[in-house]
């Protein structure tokens, strides 16, 4: 079995998909962490704290993603 690269449009389309829901974590997590934190259980607290490190990775691994598919997409024009 041999990996085929991603086409660069479906590579778009997933780097953007992967921004938008980085920066909805994000602010789910900062809303949660810092917001509403007296309304919320600890463990939700505790999640919410996650969220703000996991929502910035998201978003930075889909901004890398995206270069790498304008990249290609310009090399292929």
């Amino acid at each position: 079995m041999t990996l085929q690269p991603l086409d660069p449009h479906r590579l778009f389309i997933i780097a953007n998909l992967s921004m938008v829901i980085g920066l909805a974590l994000l602010l789910l997590g900062v809303a949660g962490a810092y917001v509403f934190d007296r309304q919320l259980a600890l463990g939700a607290v505790v999640a919410c704290h996650a969220l703000v490190i996991l929502g910035p990775t998201a978003l930075k691994i889909g901004y890398v993603m995206r270069l790498l598919a304008q990249r290609q997409l310009t090399l292929a024009a």
